[in-house]
């Protein structure tokens, strides 16, 4: 076979081809897309969670965690904010001095310690 022959025959291959790989691209693109289009999303929530602090509607995070730091010892692993019920609430796990995990629920509008999960609990009150 000749080299323009070779060449050509490479081309029809790479021709047939192409359905398949412009899918193959735009699936990769979609996926880039999705990647992107995640991160902006939970940007655009955040930007409402603080606009929600500032307008005094949300209890600021430091201002649960200062309290939790004056009334309990250990340290804080994992915080979550989620509506449970139709209920903002924060959700705060930490560690005790004894290796206990507790879990803390505050109403994330009024602030008030609405629920304690864990074991040995009263070990990390501080006296």
């Amino acid at each position: 076979m000749t080299p323009s022959r070779f060449f050509l025959a490479l081309r029809g291959q790479i021709a047939g081809l192409r359905p398949l790989l412009l899918a193959a691209f735009l699936v990769c693109h979609a996926g880039v897309l999705t990647l992107f289009a995640a991160p902006l999303a939970a940007d655009e929530h955040w930007r409402d969670l603080h606009g929600e602090v500032r307008a005094g509607r949300i209890v600021a995070l430091p201002v649960i965690l200062d309290w939790l730091e004056a009334h309990y010892e250990g340290r804080v692993l994992e915080v979550e904010l989620e509506r449970e019920d139709g209920i903002l609430v924060y959700e705060v796990e930490m560690i005790g001095p004894q290796g206990q995990i507790v879990e803390f629920e505050f109403d994330a509008v009024s602030g008030e310690l609405i629920g304690i999960e864990g074991v040995n609990v009263n070990a990390m009150r501080r006296r």
